[in-house]
């Protein structure tokens, strides 16, 4: 029989006797635990235990850093408030001077010459349409945007290399041709061959620029075709305010940009030379002396292809070049002649 030392002798209760085996049951798996844990933190290298001090400094110091964001927000609170309403107008004049302006005018990249075009052409074609579009969602001004006559080898090649242009928004890609969907009178097919400088945009009409990548072997195709459509016509007025080493033929994402950046900066010549590349040689009108000083090799570059691209083709050359030369020098002298000739030095 157990009996209380602490009492009467009575006779301990059951309630009594299980608190008091859980009490020595808990202190001996504590004690085991606080054993285990001394002894797993003696094992740690000296690295590890000052990595583990400061996850626990790290974890006890978690409220303290609650408390101090929460400070400084009521801080930056206070001191918003403080600013006044001047603050909070000039902001909202500058979130409305950032948003979009959609413009009412129309660009059309005409793509019917697909059948006058090589594949690796068709596929620069489909790069510059890329970058029509990429400028088009973040100008200031977004135009229309027309994609017409839009089938053959570039729509193959737009499903094998870009299958999300089915996804494309603020977009209007057409199979039909361009007279087919846009009234007659509102059309102006951008061309240099033209002989109209267009003096400025009119934003009721729809202008198109041809999708040919042909590096000038179908010279005035797209000027016949409006004379053939007897739709206007004219070329952007790069004569009156840019000087060019090269030749006036722009590539399709060129004219694109250049349409977005006047619709942004209504300035003709800041417009050229916002997007025309180095390679063009541009310099203002009336300022060609200050650029004579440039070598002949820049002056005269009259490519509008990629650098990469030229840089394979000049390889390339060289290489058929150097061939050509070996081809034409003398044969080397047949083995017997060879010998021959070693023979007639030993003996002589």
């Amino acid at each position: 029989m157990q009996v209380d030392r602490r009492g009467n002798g009575e006779r301990m209760s059951s309630d009594e006797q299980q608190e008091g085996s859980a009490a020595l049951r808990s202190d001996g798996v504590s004690g085991e635990a606080k054993d285990d844990q001394g002894a797993e933190t003696e094992r740690l290298s000296k690295r590890q235990r000052k990595r583990l001090l400061r996850h626990q400094q790290w974890e006890e110091q978690r409220e303290q850093r609650k408390q101090k964001r929460k400070e400084r927000k009521q801080k930056r609170r206070e001191e918003y408030q403080n600013q006044g309403d001047g603050m909070v107008e000039s902001t909202a004049r500058k979130r409305q001077h950032l948003e979009p302006k959609p413009s009412s005018l129309r660009l059309v990249v005409d793509c019917s010459f697909d059948s006058l075009m090589v594949l690796k052409d068709v596929r620069k074609l489909h790069k510059q349409i890329q970058r029509c579009y990429s400028e088009n969602r973040r100008a200031q001004h977004p135009v229309q945007f027309y994609l017409t006559s839009h089938g053959g080898h570039l729509k193959e090649n737009m499903n094998q290399k870009d299958k999300g242009w089915v996804n494309w928004k603020d977009i209007h890609i057409k199979s039909e041709h361009f007279h087919q969907i846009l009234n007659k009178e509102e059309l102006v097919y951008l061309t240099s061959d033209s002989p109209n400088v267009l003096k400025e945009l009119d934003e009721s009409k729809a202008y198109v620029i041809g999708g040919l990548v042909d590096h000038n072997h179908h010279k005035g195709i797209t000027f016949q075709q409006a004379q053939e459509l007897g739709i206007d016509h004219a070329q952007l007025p790069l004569g009156d305010f840019v000087k060019m080493n090269s030749r006036k033929v722009l590539a399709v994402n060129h004219v694109f940009e250049i349409i977005l950046a006047y619709l942004e900066k209504q300035d003709w010549q800041e417009a050229f030379f916002t997007v025309l590349p180095q390679r063009k040689g541009a310099t203002p009108v009336g300022q060609e002396e200050l650029s004579s000083g440039q070598p002949k090799g820049e002056q005269e570059d009259d490519s509008d292809e990629d650098p990469e691209s030229v840089g394979a083709a000049t390889h390339e050359d060289s290489n058929i070049l150097d061939q050509q030369r070996k081809n034409q020098e003398e044969p080397e002298p047949p083995a017997y002649q060879l010998e021959a000739c070693s023979a007639e030095w030993t003996a002589a």
